[in-house]
């Protein structure tokens, strides 16, 4: 048996004995960050550029997630025009994603890391914790694929 028909199998058994504890069983990047209702359009980009399954795959990843606040900040008809242009959108998500588990303890450690993207964001520790300038609102959000951090500004690779 894998380990995702386990966590399955669990998750059902869970559910059927007590339904508070299936609301808390470990979901995936994508599922933990749809759970969380504050991510809905970076739900909207990741299934626009095709990363769902990638997210979703056995990792471990980074992500530094851009909350729906964070989208709204960039200039009008931005994101439409990206989720038009798959390229470009796959790049600005793929930025975003770290290969590896990188927990608050061991990014505060570090002056940049490179992105699954190619290029590498930097990092900035001397007030709070910012990647590319955007600040690291909450850390260590465990998913059974790797790791989100929240951030309040969508980061972008120079094209």
């Amino acid at each position: 048996m894998n380990r995702r028909t386990l966590l399955a199998a669990l998750a059902a058994v869970a559910l059927v004995g007590n339904s508070a504890y299936a609301a808390d069983a470990p979901k995936d990047i994508v599922d933990t960050a749809v759970a969380a209702g504050s991510f809905k359009t970076l739900a909207t980009a990741l299934t626009a550029a095709g990363l769902i399954d990638t997210l979703k795959g056995k990792g471990p990843f980074t992500v530094f997630a851009p909350t729906d606040e964070a989208f709204a900040k960039l200039p009008a008809g931005t994101l439409d025009a990206l989720l038009k242009d798959k390229a470009k959108l796959t790049a600005i998500l793929t930025y975003h994603v770290v290969p590896g588990k990188v927990m608050a303890a061991d990014v505060v450690k570090l002056k940049n890391a490179k992105t699954v993207q190619g290029s590498s964001v930097t990092i900035d520790t001397t007030k709070g914790v910012k990647v590319d300038g955007a600040n690291v609102v909450k850390t260590d959000i465990a998913c059974t694929n790797g790791v989100i951090h929240v951030i309040d500004t969508v980061i972008l690779p120079k094209m």
